[in-house]
Parts: structure tokens; C-alpha cells; sequence
């Protein structure tokens, strides 16, 4: 018996929002100091650095179960799977639904079973609930979803990964630019294919100094919307913590599974920054003794799509499975790897072969 991926299926919001859209913005340090650099040359820096030149924005009437529900239905109707067979909807999302132009987060009742509810899917057998995981939350819903089908509750499992962070961010920060909105599916489910499926997979926590590199707090303006929180990260401490940390869960992970690194023909890391996912691909190679990294061994969205959390992963396993890189095939038996990294601070990952 082993568990499989079936089906997958993503949204990608319309709004597209270019790096000139944050040409008029006033950024402020951390001390709430006004930064007097050019917007043009803080752009610039910004781009070369995470290679995000846009992203996308949902649209005002849409909210996070919306997108999420979309996202399900394709990966769905892909695998051809009836809504009343799931056994279960695990949702990784982290701020709820939050209506456009308002502060609250709206969390009851939980996404999964708003998802479960716009499905019209009547079988109360089929659980729904949320995990709230930071960026790593996808992942963790599909071995979730194995630990559930392999201790014999249930067999087919609908694993989403949705967000609207730019609903959470603070336009005077200029960390703001990184983040966007997305929504992707999965069917994870028991099969008797036992050459595919989930090889492995490792999930560690990381809280003694690492709990708040992700944290909230007021505007870096003050006085702006003082009643209103917003994401907020210590860049510098991530990018330390995601290449020490996210490379050795890697190997741990190849390793748990008993698989080469030769044959490792795709690797998956969480969509946050272009720079930060090159060092962790060749430090997880270094962990191997090798220097020279496959050409086309990672593909990336974050380019045009920013980072949307839970749902960069799922985003861009579809979009690679689906053809719109043809650069990059998926072919049966490949081996791949997921990887990811995010607020709590939390690393995780799966080997699978597809």
C-alpha cells in the first residue's frame, strides 16, 4: 500500500501587481525611520534579490475560502474524484478570511469546512479542518493526510494550501513587496501502486530563539492605522535559519527514504525568495560531497507570482505537471523532493516518487 498524489489543481488571481506599483510607497525602517532612498533603487535591490518582478492580488469580493474552493475543484476534476468519496479537507491557510478593507480575520467556521460547505459535499464522514503551519502548511497536510489513510482512517483526502497575505501586509514595509495571494488542491490517496507514492517525510519545529522570526505588529509608520497589525518578518535571521535548517531536513528526508541523490530529477522548495532557494538547493548538495547542481533540477514561480505561502508548492507542482514549463517534465518514476520552510519556525519535507 503506499499513498499517492491523484489529482492536483491551483487558482492564480487575476490582479496582477508589478514592482512600479510600488513606486508611490513611503518605506520605513524598523526604528520608524522614513528611508529616503529612492523607491526606483529600493525596487531594483528588491528584485534582484528575491527575482520577484510581479505578483497577484485576489479580487476585493473574493476571499481566501473562495479561491481555495476554485483550486479544489480542479484538482477534483482532474482525478476524476466524487466530492462525497473524501474522507477528509485538510486546509493550510494561517489568517483566515479576512474581507477586503476590514482588520478582522474571520476564522468560524474553520476554511476547511467553508470549503466543504461550497462543494455542497453532504457525507459527515468527511472531516474538515485547518492547520495552521506558516509556509510549511501544505506539506504537512499531505503527511497529515498519510498518517491518517495509513492507520486505516480513511483513503482519499482533499489537502488545500490558500492565502491572501496581501491582505496582512504593511505598504510602509518593504518586505510587503514579497508577498501575494494563491490557492492550489491535491488528492492525496491510498493506492496499491506500491512503485509511487510518498517515500518519506520529516517535520521539526524550531522554537527556543526561532519562535518570532515571523511575528505581528503595528505599521512601521507610526500613527498609521494604529488599531491594525501586520506580518512582519526579521529577513536576515530567516535566510540564516532556512539555509542551515531546510537542507538537512532535505538529506534527512532523501536519506529516511533510502534514495540517491542522482536520482533526485526535481526539487520543490517553498516559493519566498530566488536567492535564499539557490543556496538551500546547493547546500543540500554540499550535504552530498557535490558542487555541480543539475540544470534543470528546480523550477521556480517566484518571479510572477511572489510568495503565497501555503500555496506556492502545490501552485507550481500543478503548473510543472500540467506543462507550462517545458523545461521542466515530470515523468513516471521520477523521484522529487518537497521542501519548505516558514513561521513558527518550521521546516519540513517529502520525498516522493511520481
Amino acid at each position: 500500500m503506499s499513498v499517492i498524489i491523484t489529482g492536483t489543481g491551483s487558482y492564480i488571481p487575476e490582479q496582477v501587481i508589478k514592482n512600479t506599483d510600488f513606486l508611490d510607497h513611503e518605506f520605513y525602517t524598523a526604528k520608524g525611520e522614513r528611508i529616503l532612498q529612492g523607491n526606483e533603487e529600493i525596487i531594483d535591490k528588491f528584485r534582484k534579490i528575491t527575482g520577484i518582478t510581479e505578483r497577484r492580488y485576489a479580487n476585493p469580493d473574493q476571499q481566501t475560502s473562495d479561491i481555495a474552493t476554485i483550486a479544489a475543484q480542479r484538482a477534483l476534476a482532474e482525478s476524476n474524484t466524487d466530492p462525497e468519496t473524501l474522507d477528509g479537507i485538510i486546509m493550510a491557510q494561517n489568517f483566515g478570511n479576512i474581507p477586503s478593507g476590514t482588520i478582522q480575520t474571520d476564522t468560524v467556521p474553520n476554511l476547511a469546512a467553508r470549503v466543504k460547505y461550497n462543494l455542497k459535499i453532504k457525507n459527515p464522514d468527511c472531516i474538515a479542518f485547518d492547520i495552521l503551519y506558516g509556509c510549511p502548511g501544505w506539506i504537512q497536510g499531505v503527511i497529515v493526510a498519510e498518517q491518517y489513510i495509513k492507520a486505516g482512517n480513511g483513503s482519499r483526502f482533499l489537502v488545500i494550501g490558500a492565502e491572501m497575505l496581501s491582505r496582512v501586509v504593511d505598504p510602509h514595509d518593504r518586505d510587503s513587496m514579497i508577498f501575494s495571494d494563491g490557492a492550489a488542491a491535491t488528492i492525496v490517496e491510498r493506492s496499491s501502486d506500491d512503485n509511487r507514492g510518498i517515500l518519506a517525510s520529516v517535520s521539526q519545529t524550531y522554537t527556543y530563539e526561532e519562535a518570532y522570526f515571523l511575528y505581528f505588529d503595528h505599521s512601521l509608520k507610526q500613527g498609521y492605522t494604529p488599531d491594525t497589525r501586520y506580518i512582519r518578518m526579521l529577513g536576515p535571521k530567516i535566510y540564516e535559519f532556512a539555509l542551515l535548517n531546510v537542507p538537512a531536513a532535505m538529506k534527512k528526508c532523501l536519506d529516511k527514504a533510502g534514495v540517491s541523490i542522482q536520482d533526485v530529477k526535481k526539487v520543490f522548495i517553498h516559493q519566498a525568495n530566488e536567492k535564499m532557494d539557490h543556496a538551500i538547493l546547493e547546500r543540500f548538495y554540499t550535504l552530498y560531497d557535490i558542487t555541480q547542481l543539475p540544470d534543470d533540477i528546480m523550477p521556480m514561480s517566484i518571479h510572477f507570482l511572489g510568495n503565497s505561502s501555503v500555496a506556492t508548492i502545490p501552485t507550481l507542482y500543478d503548473i510543472v505537471r500540467k506543462g507550462g514549463y517545458p523545461e521542466h517534465q515530470l515523468n513516471k518514476g521520477d523521484v522529487i523532493l518537497f521542501a519548505s520552510v516558514g513561521a513558527g519556525m518550521s521546516v519540513n519535507a517529502i520525498a516522493y516518487k511520481y
